[in-house]
């Protein structure tokens, strides 16, 4: 199944995406995190028949999440990206946060704030947590997956570099690019077998096979359910590759009037636009 959150007319809800239709469900579950809460997937196919369908044309998407209870970012997870920052290889995953509300939709524009020009592109996997729980043996992680979905974690360098934390540079609003759905395990498959790929207006940037990630997705919530207790609906981005724009010569930064594509096989493709940040 493809999963998505979404606005009709201004009015936020969420539902099945079929071809070019999202058949809304707000009315078996106020929003797609309780659907994930209550385990029950087959209320879908029970509701199909009654439900509204509205043409992907007519719906504003919102972040396949938008009221997580956390979101988790694993940073330098993929040995092209440690190297060309320069950091040391490290026994545990490197962990920071984001808050929800940095978060934007597929076709929404990421926004370059007005005190940095360094906006720059991570295009990663972001997993969503199904079944919530602590200390989740990395044998039993997938059964705790409800899904995936394309992310840009795009950040804004200078504000990062500020001191050691990450948390400045990953927190600007509108700067957390999470769509277009989540996609069912099921229908994706092997992770090890999929590929993710960022284009900056048309030209790939990024790219890189998912079985290139330091730590896999099990040692990841493995090792996150032992220092928070995971919750379903929470979102755990994995990482990015090597590739991004403040690393090249010369340097490549995002700007206004830009388009960006996170593309994952068997996931799908978001596509963001940038635009600075309206003056006050």
């Amino acid at each position: 199944m493809k999963l998505a959150s979404f606005e009709i007319s201004g009015r936020p809800t969420w539902g099945l995406i079929e071809g070019n239709h999202a058949i809304e469900m707000g009315a078996i579950f106020p929003d797609l995190r309780a659907f994930i809460a209550a385990g029950q997937p087959s209320a879908i196919e029970a509701a199909k028949a009654t439900a509204l369908r509205h043409d992907l044309t007519a719906i504003r998407w919102l972040p396949v999440i938008p009221n997580p209870d956390k979101i988790l970012c694993v940073g330098l997870n993929y040995e092209s990206h440690r190297r060309e920052t320069g950091r040391s290889e490290v026994d545990n995953p490197t962990m920071f946060v984001r808050f929800f509300n940095s978060q934007i939709g597929h076709l929404e524009n990421i926004v370059r704030p007005h005190v940095s020009t360094q906006l720059d592109y991570e295009g990663e996997l972001a997993v969503v947590i199904g079944r919530g729980g602590r200390y989740i043996a990395r044998e039993n992680a997938w059964d705790h997956v409800a899904g995936y979905a394309c992310y840009n974690d795009a950040t804004l360098r200078d504000w990062q570099r500020h001191t050691h934390q990450f948390t400045p540079g990953k927190n600007f609003p509108a700067t957390g690019g999470f769509g277009p759905w989540l996609v069912t395990p099921d229908e994706v498959g092997s992770l090890d077998a999929q590929k993710i790929t960022t284009k900056l207006n048309g030209q790939i940037v990024q790219e890189a096979g998912l079985d290139q990630m330091i730590f896999d997705v099990p040692h990841i919530i493995e090792y996150c359910s032992a220092f928070t207790h995971l919750e379903p609906g929470d979102v755990i981005a994995t990482g990015t590759p090597g590739g991004v724009g403040f690393k090249r010569e010369p340097q490549l930064f995002m700007k206004p009037g830009d388009t960006v594509e996170v593309a994952i096989t068997s996931v799908g493709v978001l596509t963001n636009g940038i635009a600075d940040e309206p003056a006050a």
